[in-house]
């Protein structure tokens, strides 16, 4: 199989990756916030099967994670948080995933609050969204949430599918954080068979309010084993999806580096200066997170 390898459309892999890793064993999927001088990440830490909390000054030194949220009662490993901060208060969505003997069972979404970020509260011990529809299999995972001001209205962005790698995008909304309304026309972003780099699965999107619509960042798989990072734009965040003609706009590296065979899970931030995009990279079995830069607001789009 042919991988494109490399970072089109301005974009940059910092030169030091991964920025997150090494030791600590598997680092993946993760949500970012950044409060005036700091990045905050809540990433999902597998050797743990927990959610911990790290921050940095400039987004590649990052200090020493602690975990801020482990399993309990039903949950076997919570990972994939979505954090979202409204006035003073802290909202986190997760996934939290059962087991059947070593093999993953399913996965739900589940939802806890904070006043710091770091102390998290859950809402109620049963998810707050589950896999129920036909697209959706037996996996409802990888939220993104995003606070709309305007409609006084939660957005979520999840995954639904196989239990391994999830297979389309669906979209739901909610007044209080709990009690969901899924989109009646999900999955509203599905895998394109014209494209080969992502011809099998479109998972785990971060959208981003952007001018008068809406970025998605979103992982492609051309297989179970392969995947890249694409772009697309919506006037509603919703439809009419239109897909950056440079995509895939991150893609594995060579052969010898850390993340040689796929890249999951972006999550940009513009900075005021310039887009800072972590994902996730992996070689074999081992799972880092490095960072691509984009200079400059126009991303060619």
């Amino acid at each position: 199989m042919t991988i494109q390898r490399q970072t089109p459309a301005g974009w940059q892999k910092w030169a030091h990756n991964p920025v997150l890793g090494g030791d600590l064993g598997t680092c993946f999927d993760l949500t970012m916030l950044q409060e005036q001088d700091t990045y905050r990440m809540w990433f999902s830490w597998r050797p743990q099967r927990s959610i911990a909390l790290s921050e940095s000054q400039d987004g590649i030194h990052w200090n020493t994670p602690e975990i801020v949220l482990a399993p309990e009662a039903w949950e076997m490993e919570v990972n994939r948080p979505s954090v979202v901060k409204v006035e003073n208060r802290y909202h986190l969505w997760y996934t939290g995933q059962t087991w059947e003997g070593e093999r993953m069972g399913t996965s739900a979404i589940c939802y806890a609050t904070s006043s710091d970020g770091r102390n998290w509260v859950r809402m109620q011990s049963e998810p707050v969204l589950s896999a129920a529809l036909p697209w959706e299999g037996v996996a409802a995972m990888c939220p993104h949430v995003l606070w709309d001001e305007a409609a006084q209205l939660f957005r979520m962005w999840y995954s639904g599918g196989e239990q391994y790698e999830p297979d389309a995008i669906g979209y739901a909304s909610s007044r209080d954080g709990i009690h969901w309304q899924k989109y009646a026309a999900n999955p509203m972003f599905a895998a394109h068979p014209e494209y080969a780099w992502e011809k099998a699965k479109v998972t785990a999107c971060q959208v981003v309010p952007w001018q008068t619509g809406y970025l998605m960042f979103y992982i492609g798989f051309a297989d179970i084993d392969h995947a890249q990072i694409g772009l697309a734009r919506s006037p509603d965040g919703i439809t009419r999806w239109e897909r950056h003609p440079a995509n895939p706009l991150i893609s594995p590296g060579k052969e010898d580096e850390w993340d040689a065979d796929a890249v999951y899970k972006p999550y940009a931030i513009w900075n005021g200066k310039r887009w800072l995009l972590w994902y996730n990279g992996r070689r074999a079995n081992v799972e880092q997170i490095g960072l691509a830069i984009h200079e400059g607001k126009d991303l060619a789009f």
